[in-house]
């Protein structure tokens, strides 16, 4: 599989999210899909402690007990529902020292802050990150939801202090959702040389042709269970969007979930997609989605059809 770079980190171009360990799936559920990502050759795994309430860290952790040298480890801290400061030294160190037991290692290839934190410095959480990457604690760090200005500022503040600077950004970035290309987030990414991680690159499954106009939520569905907060992803415009899309894929022998992650891949400043999955057979099918090598003239006519 194609490797692209996160800071020194060699990612491949599909890696896995963990938000469903502990979730929506078990940990012998966790090893299995785990297993499977690693003999897909994905060798990039994100996950944060506030997925499950942790329990993601620990199935993640004990999924991969005795294959650690064959994976690069991403986790984040500080995300919603927190009323601490998690840009803060102290925060930063507690969350990071939790993390690493409930993962079982003495330390996280990719360690980033799940949102910006507009009450503390990013001197300060620069600081520390830098101070942990000394302690051999963290290898590359990096941020998500940040706006282009936060990017840049914390590029300038990086660059004015010597320290080293946010790796990545992970932001939402699908076929549906092309904010970062119109809030100059990617653009960021182009001039400091920031990966780009999009998360939500197949929203919840509506870009895999699961969901159906007119037919109920599938029972199981992440979109199923998660109730009012669905409408956010699946509506009828854009379901017929994604009709449309699955119609001009099919037209070149695909389907909507290859298009989806290509699509993604096609952009020079993404480094890996990181989609979800629940069982082996997604995992098989995400690290096999992303090989349609779509041409200058292929994205043109995408922008059509997404502009219609």
């Amino acid at each position: 599989m194609e490797r692209r770079r996160i800071g020194s980190l060699e990612v491949t171009v599909v890696g896995l999210g963990c938000n469903n360990f502990g979730m929506r799936i078990s940990a012998d559920e966790t090893k299995a899909v785990v297993d499977a990502a690693l003999d897909a050759g994905i060798n990039y795994l994100d996950t944060a402690e506030s997925y499950g309430g942790g329990l993601s860290e620990e199935y993640l952790g004990a999924a991969v007990a005795g294959r650690r040298d064959d994976l690069l480890i991403a986790t984040k801290w500080g995300g919603r529902g927190s009323d601490e400061r998690p840009g803060s030294p102290a925060v930063a160190r507690a969350a990071l020292e939790g993390s690493l037991q409930r993962l079982g290692t003495d330390h996280v290839d990719h360690y980033q802050l799940h949102r910006p934190d507009p009450d503390v410095p990013v001197a300060d959480t620069l600081g520390v990150l830098a101070e942990l990457r000394d302690e051999g604690k963290v290898r590359e760090i990096g941020c998500s939801n940040f706006t282009a200005a936060q990017l840049d500022d914390a590029a300038a503040v990086a660059d004015e202090l010597g320290l080293a600077p946010f790796a990545s950004v992970q932001n939402h970035y699908s076929l549906l959702t092309r904010g970062a290309e119109q809030d100059g987030v990617l653009d960021a990414c182009a001039r400091h040389a920031i990966g780009f991680v999009p998360y939500f690159p197949l929203e919840s499954g509506v870009l895999t042709g699961k969901y159906q106009a007119g037919a109920p939520l599938p029972e199981g569905s992440r979109l199923a269970a998660w109730g009012d907060r669905a409408s956010n992803f699946i509506d009828d415009d854009r379901l017929a969007l994604v009709a449309s899309l699955t119609e001009w894929a099919g037209a070149r022998g695909h389907t909507i979930l290859e298009l989806a992650m290509s699509w993604l891949v096609a952009n020079p400043n993404v480094a890996t997609v990181i989609a979800g999955a629940t069982s082996p057979e997604q995992i098989r099918t995400n690290a096999a989605a992303a090989t349609w090598a779509l041409t200058a003239a292929d994205l043109a006519e995408l922008d059509e059809v997404l502009e219609r």
